[in-house]
C-alpha cells in the first residue's frame, strides 16, 4: 500500500460519511459520533502499530483497517436507527459488504485486500480464538485494541454529558438505573470479557466496558489505557458498592500485571 492509496481512502471516507448526514440534529449527532470515532481509532492504531515496531507498510495497512472498520455503521443507522447489532445487522458484515460493493480496495494487492476485508468483517466478534492466519490475527488484534481505546473515550464523554444532550444511539437503549447483574459482575471478577447478551442495564454495560481490559493485546495499548485514565473514568460512574469496588480492583491489578510483566 502506498501513501497515495491511503490518501485516496481518506478522501473517499469523508465523502461516504457526508452521504449519510441528516438534517435532524439529534440523529446527526449519532452520525458525527461514528465519524469522529473512526478518525480517533485511526490515531490509536497508528500509535499502537508504531509502539510495537511495525514497519511502514504495516502501519499504512493498519490505518486503512481502522478507517474502514466501522464503515457499516452508517448504513446500519440509516436503515435501523440503532447501533445495536442484535436489533439490526452485524455491522462488521455490513462493512465487509460495503467495501465489496464499492470496490474501494481494488487498487491494492490481493493479499492486502484480504487482510482489510477480514479485519473489517471480524473486528467485532466476541473472540478471535478460531482464526489461524498470522497476518489476519495481527491486524485484528490491532483494530480491536484501537477500537476499545476510543470506545472508552466515547462512553466517558457520554456519561459526563447531560442526558438530554447525549447521542441517543450510544447507550444501546439500556435503562439507566442503579441495578447491575450478578452474572456480569461474576464474569468481571473471573477476568472474563462480559458478553453483550448478559446486559440488562447501563450499569452492566459499564462493567462490560471495564472487562475489555482482559481482551487487550499489546503492551502499548495498556500504556495508552493507563495514560488516559479510562479505567478510572468508567469506574467513577458506577455505584461504589463493596462488590463493584472489589471488581474494579481486579481490573486495575490486571492492567498493572500486563504493564509490568
Amino acid at each position: 500500500m502506498t501513501d497515495d492509496d491511503l490518501h485516496y481512502f481518506r478522501k473517499w471516507f469523508v465523502s461516504y460519511c457526508r452521504a449519510f448526514y441528516l438534517s435532524d440534529e439529534k440523529e446527526q449527532k449519532n452520525i458525527e459520533l461514528k465519524e469522529l470515532h473512526t478518525l480517533q481509532v485511526c490515531k490509536n492504531i497508528i500509535s499502537i502499530a508504531q509502539g510495537e515496531s511495525l514497519n511502514s507498510n504495516q502501519v499504512r495497512i493498519a490505518e486503512a483497517v481502522a478507517l474502514f472498520h466501522d464503515i457499516g455503521r452508517f448504513r446500519q443507522y440509516a436503515q435501523y436507527k440503532t447501533f445495536r447489532d442484535s436489533l439490526s445487522e452485524n455491522h462488521g458484515l455490513l462493512g465487509f459488504s460495503v467495501l465489496q460493493n464499492e470496490k474501494i480496495l481494488d487498487r491494492l494487492p490481493s493479499h492486502e485486500q484480504a487482510i482489510i476485508f477480514d479485519a473489517v468483517k471480524l473486528h467485532n466478534t466476541f473472540s478471535i480464538a478460531d482464526i489461524t492466519d498470522v497476518e489476519t490475527i495481527r491486524f485484528l488484534k490491532l483494530i480491536r485494541d484501537a477500537d476499545k481505546l476510543d470506545i472508552w473515550r466515547v462512553f466517558i464523554e457520554y456519561y459526563e454529558t447531560p442526558e438530554n444532550q447525549r447521542p441517543e444511539a450510544v447507550g444501546l437503549g439500556l435503562p439507566d438505573v442503579s441495578y447491575y447483574s450478578k452474572d456480569v459482575l461474576s464474569s468481571l471478577k473471573g477476568r472474563k470479557v462480559v458478553s453483550l447478551m448478559q446486559l440488562k442495564t447501563l450499569q452492566d454495560f459499564k462493567l462490560l466496558q471495564l472487562s475489555w481490559v482482559f481482551d487487550l493485546n499489546f503492551r502499548t495499548s495498556f500504556i495508552l489505557l493507563k495514560e488516559r485514565g479510562y479505567v478510572s473514568g468508567i469506574s467513577s460512574t458506577l455505584p461504589q458498592t463493596e462488590e463493584i469496588v472489589a471488581a474494579i480492583y481486579i481490573v486495575r491489578s490486571y492492567v498493572e500485571e500486563r504493564l509490568n510483566g
